[in-house]
């Protein structure tokens, strides 16, 4: 898909029908056919036109044929087919020469939106501005979804408390991921930044320097915000994998208690009904009295009941408790 936009003497932006001198030129998911009207067009390299179709494209920047071209990573909101939202980052390059500014993305950008809806103010006539413009409001959707990243967590770390699924806890590792993706992308993005520093246009116009000071401001607080969530993130998932463990074990041991327990009725029962002489007259070759019987049921039952009542306190004894746990068993005994 190919716009065309250019802003007036009020910096408002208009969509055009056509390709014109000091435009914008919006290009999501261009086809090849399309790559190639721009670049006859602008003048624009075509590989400068199709840099930031590549996924795996990384931040820099690159000068040829009279074109400088900026690629950074973006952030993205990608919903699931199951439903949910998950965070990743794709790469977004900024092209212009003396003809035109062009904008390359494999999605709709919001911060493109903003652009054409005059929340955020640019001139196409002024491509550095454009540029210096455009990082600083990407570096904010940064921040903006690192906060909505830690609201989800919040929230998934809240059901977990209640229920441990494995939904939970699988989307848990996606913003563990996505916390990863955003803090090499940020680092990414600062190297791009350096070059912008040494521009003349931005040394020599007061304007253009606080706006890029405020990107490095920005970018640093993202960088902050992304390592302190990232870390509390790891330090739960942590937790929850030793809950988990936790969990398991108990289970485990209530398994091995219950059979411990029924193995003693069981071993009394096998012994009693072996194919050999047994002493007292009793076994199979025995007769038995309704009496004996009861006797043997009895027996059965003590050694089960004394064996459980070992097993409980040995493992009590063992048991991890928390300081509330520990103070509660102290005032019982």
């Amino acid at each position: 898909m190919i716009r065309f936009y250019k802003t007036d003497e009020k910096l408002h932006m208009i969509e055009l029908e056509e390709f014109e001198k000091n435009c914008w030129v919006e290009m999501v998911s261009p086809t090849d056919e399309e790559v190639e009207t721009i670049r006859e067009l602008s003048n624009i390299p075509e590989e400068f036109l199709k840099a930031a179709l590549d996924e795996e494209e990384t931040a820099r920047v690159e000068v040829d044929e009279g074109a400088t071209m900026y690629v950074v990573d973006s952030p993205m909101m990608v919903e699931t087919e199951e439903g949910d939202d998950t965070y990743t980052t794709i790469p977004v390059a900024v092209i212009y020469n003396g003809s035109c500014i062009v904008t390359v993305s494999l999605n709709a950008n919001p911060v493109f939106a903003a652009f054409r809806t005059h929340r955020v103010k640019v001139s196409t006539q002024k491509p550095v501005g454009f540029v210096l413009n455009f990082m600083h409001e990407n570096v904010k959707r940064f921040s903006y979804l690192l906060k909505q990243i830690d609201k989800k967590s919040l929230r998934l770390q809240a059901e977990l408390h209640k229920s441990m699924r494995n939904q939970e806890l699988i989307e848990l590792l996606g913003l563990q991921d996505s916390l990863v993706y955003f803090s090499t992308a940020l680092s990414a993005n600062s190297s791009v930044y350096g070059r912008l520093s040494r521009m003349e246009s931005v040394k020599n116009n007061e304007d253009y320097q606080d706006l890029y000071d405020d990107v490095l401001i920005e970018t640093r607080q993202a960088v902050e915000m992304c390592t302190i969530y990232r870390d509390i993130l790891k330090t739960t998932m942590d937790a929850f994998s030793s809950v988990i463990s936790n969990n398991l074990n108990n289970v485990v041991k209530r398994l091995t208690i219950i059979t411990i327990l029924v193995a003693i009725p069981t071993l009394i029962a096998g012994l009693l009904g072996m194919n050999v002489d047994l002493p007292f007259g009793m076994g199979l070759h025995g007769d038995f009295a309704a009496w004996e019987f009861w006797i043997i049921v009895g027996i059965s039952a003590l050694l089960t009941v004394l064996c459980s009542v070992f097993l409980v306190r040995m493992t009590d004894k063992i048991k991890i408790r928390t300081p509330k746990q520990a103070k509660k068993k102290r005032r019982r005994d």
